[in-house]
């Protein structure tokens, strides 16, 4: 690790290696340790961190649980994530302890929509599938039935979450003439429905019955946790594709591998999973399976944008103002 010295200047520790013009920025204005080697902190480590810090930077890799809260004594005033979402952080017991939760919305929506357009073409185009024969030299050329997929024009696309990253999916796939569905706890205004040409269902249930792809979009939360479960997925048609760039939790895996297994779901792209960085063995054997590394927001503008967020939540709460993107329990 790596510290900058200055017992005037808050002290901040933050918990990952971030962009280098980030790092920069935080030494010019705070008391800040980086972790340099980028090595994920153990459960003590944190305690440690938050036993020490004014202000804590952790990532999605950190479980800041109750315990790491009540470690923090009086010290921590501040959790500013890197990273929009927040159910790593136990966000109730920080407020009942009087610690403030900050994160970093908006500057990763764009990037989390376009590669979440990048599997839903992937898959029903089998890229992925054609790219391993090229690499692997099984390739003996063109014929007319070679690794026939789907064409997603016209299709029914069923967005479940449809905040920004869902709506910045619907507009995209509106762009490929896609029929356009949502399932959300709150209706979106009739006037953005309409911009975005998208039918709602408050029937979660019915809706995936009648989707060609399903694009999973919503934050974690004990309602999300393993929405889509066993009996929710053989919901699904067998021509169905499901794509999941949120949180692995909220889709049961044993459940989807099993079933696109045996042929009751065509396929599916995820970018996240329940158990990072393992994955489940089975979805690793099948074909018709494109597995990412949690790359949704990797781009050098979203992460230097997450980062420049951080900054500001940390500046606006040290200099006694409200941060713009303080978290509230729901």
């Amino acid at each position: 690790m790596s510290q900058t010295g200055n017992t005037h200047r808050p002290k901040v520790i933050v918990t990952r290696k971030l962009p280098d013009s980030i790092e920069t920025r935080m030494a010019e204005l705070f008391d800040v340790t980086l972790n340099l080697k980028d090595i994920p902190f153990s459960a003590e480590q944190l305690k440690a961190a938050a036993a020490e810090a004014d202000v804590l930077v952790p990532t999605v890799t950190d479980t800041i649980d109750e315990g790491v809260i009540a470690a923090a004594g009086d010290r921590l005033k501040l959790i500013a994530n890197f990273g929009a979402g927040v159910d790593h952080i136990d966000v109730s017991a920080a407020q009942a302890k009087g610690v403030a939760v900050t994160n970093t919305p908006g500057v990763l929506t764009e990037d989390t929509a376009d590669l979440t357009m990048a599997l839903l073409l992937s898959v029903p185009r089998r890229l992925f599938e054609g790219e391993k024969i090229l690499r692997a030299g099984k390739w003996t050329g063109w014929t007319p039935t070679f690794l026939m997929g789907h064409r997603i024009e016209g299709k029914r696309l069923g967005i479940i979450g449809m905040g920004r990253i869902g709506q910045a999916v619907a507009r995209r796939a509106k762009a490929f003439n896609m029929s356009v569905h949502y399932h959300k706890r709150t209706r979106l205004p009739a006037q953005t429905e309409a911009e975005l040409e998208a039918t709602y269902w408050e029937d979660l249930d019915q809706m995936l019955a009648r989707m060609d792809i399903v694009s999973v979009n919503c934050p974690l939360t004990e309602d999300t946790n393993r929405l889509l479960d066993r009996a929710r997925l053989k919901k699904l048609q067998p021509h169905a594709v499901i794509i999941n760039t949120a949180r692995g939790e909220i889709i049961d895996e044993e459940a989807l591998a099993d079933l696109i297994e045996v042929g009751r779901i065509a396929g599916a792209g995820l970018d996240v999973f329940a158990e990072e960085p393992q994955i489940n063995p089975k979805l690793l054997e099948l074909e018709n399976v494109v597995l990412l590394p949690h790359m949704g927001s990797a781009t050098i503008e979203a992460r230097v944008g997450m980062g420049e967020k951080v900054l500001i939540n940390i500046r606006a709460f040290t200099d006694g103002h409200r941060p713009p993107d303080r978290v509230i329990p729901g």
